[in-house]
């Protein structure tokens, strides 16, 4: 059984509170593979008292040695980073290549990343006259999702340690056990006690008592847009600094000209490469009418080309969905688009040919499809592309900006200048150009209910620094 009851706070494995435990199951399987403690709010309180212990040394130090410990992290980190794909493929059901080459490797760029920005990065500047200063926001509570159970921590966790900050980690508790791999490898690289905490538990317990702990400075959520709001309630007494990455519903705009066939298959494999289970990917691909049918004949091809199946199969592209009621969740929303008029032109209900068990979904696009169908407008989170027509590009402008969301949308054009004339006009965080892949240097967030605040590079940085001026 993998995994282990005991929390990380100033520097050891601490016994919970109280002994309840959180069982974690494969979901290519439906198996119990592992536990974890589930904490309480006495559990947190003794880690911010360690986290607020820790930092006034931690923040006194300066570059040189917070890039020297983020550099041990990853060295120690890249040893064991096949070990911690394959607990990832358990936990979450991702296929083996892909746990290894995003899932595992993905997280060693965020810390790579950090470094560059801080070694780069000035905390005292001159300012009209004053000097303003940077300096640590404090202790931070970070609560993150489960789609990608160590990358979402990394993106926090290496520019709070960059910017000289404390940590209390909330890690999701469906796909806890990789984090418990993590503080192994902060305790193996001599991270100064106190530094970084880690308490597992629920969102309506632990997450509660980070959100509104009043000794915490800073909290850090990935998730849902529902469960930001709450967070957002909990922090608001202590008037402490809150960012979130919320949820997204990003629109593919293939432009007029562009080569269709190359946008379905690049917008289906960016889709499925994580069973849809991921906040930025294009979930609604938005193609001119002249263009339609043959837009859907290719998504249908490319969706039949995706090989779906056990996850420790190197050749798996398509594995489960994480858990029984992400798999019911996805099941509604195919249900809702048959129900609502959409042209099943690939996929359908239940679980593929030939598949017993697991929370395996069938590769599922949609046709005949508005803006106005819950499958167009909710964050589906699963391998389901809905394909909408568009008259011109100014009707596929208003779908795009159609939603609750601004997290990201792409668009393909016969040239890229044809592209980055949209870029003005799109309501969100990120525009890709011709493009599905990322920058972890660029900032990345988004607009409307798709959260506040930024990560990465220098934006991801500032978010854990206070300003301060100082004036002769």
């Amino acid at each position: 059984m993998l995994g282990r009851t005991e929390f990380y706070i100033d520097g050891d494995w601490v016994k919970p509170a109280e002994a309840g435990r959180i069982e974690v199951r494969n979901p290519a399987t439906e198996d119990v593979i592992g536990a974890v403690g589930r904490g309480t709010a006495r559990d947190v309180d003794l880690a911010v008292k360690s986290a607020r212990a820790a930092f006034p040394l931690f923040a006194a130090t300066d570059k040189e040695e917070r890039i020297a410990l983020i550099e041990r992290i990853i060295a120690i980190f890249e040893f064991r980073a096949r070990d911690i794909a394959s607990v990832i493929s358990q936990e979450m059901g991702s296929p083996i290549t892909f746990a290894y080459q995003a899932q595992a490797l993905g997280p060693l760029q965020h810390f790579r990343m950090a470094v560059e920005t801080l070694r780069d990065y000035a905390m005292e500047r001159p300012m009209h006259g004053a000097t303003v200063v940077r300096e640590p926001i404090g202790v931070c509570g970070l609560i993150t999702a489960w789609n990608w159970p160590l990358s979402l921590i990394a993106s926090k966790l290496a520019y709070s340690l960059a910017a000289g900050c404390t940590v209390v980690l909330k890690p999701s508790e469906v796909s806890p056990l990789s984090a418990l791999m993590l503080a192994e490898v902060l305790h193996d690289s001599n991270m100064p006690r106190g530094v970084f905490n880690l308490v597992n538990g629920d969102g309506p317990t632990v997450g509660h008592a980070i959100a509104s702990h009043p000794d915490i400075d800073m909290v850090s959520f990935t998730g849902s847009t529902r469960a930001g709001v709450l967070v957002a309630k909990a922090a608001a007494d202590t008037v402490k600094r809150v960012h979130q990455e919320l949820g997204g519903k990003s629109a593919n705009i293939v432009l007029p000209g562009a080569d269709v066939a190359a946008a379905a298959q690049a917008n289906v494999q960016r889709l499925f490469a994580n069973a849809g289970q991921s906040c930025q990917a294009p979930t609604r691909m938005l193609v001119h009418a002249s263009r339609y049918e043959e837009a859907l004949a290719h998504a249908r091809m490319a969706a039949e080309q995706v090989k779906t199946g056990d996850p420790s199969n190197p050749e798996t592209l398509l594995g489960p969905v994480v858990s029984e009621a992400q798999f019911e969740r996805v099941q509604g929303f195919i249900q809702s688009g048959i129900a609502e008029g959409a042209r099943l032109v690939a996929g359908g209900l239940r679980r593929p040919d030939g598949v017993a068990r697991g929370y395996f979904v069938k590769p599922t696009i949609f046709g005949d499809v508005n803006n106005q169908m819950q499958i167009a407008r909710g964050e589906i989170f699963g391998p389901v592309l809905p394909i909408l027509s568009y008259a011109d590009v100014d009707e596929a402008v208003e779908i795009a900006n159609d939603t609750p969301y601004g997290l990201a949308t792409y668009v393909q054009g016969a040239t890229a200048a044809q592209a980055r004339a949209l870029a003005p006009r799109l309501r969100s965080g990120r525009v890709y150009i011709n493009t599905m892949g990322q920058h972890l240097l660029a900032p990345f967030g988004g607009y409307k209910q798709s959260g506040n605040g930024r990560e990465q590079g220098e934006f991801g940085l500032e978010e854990y620094l206070e300003v301060k001026a100082i004036i002769e």
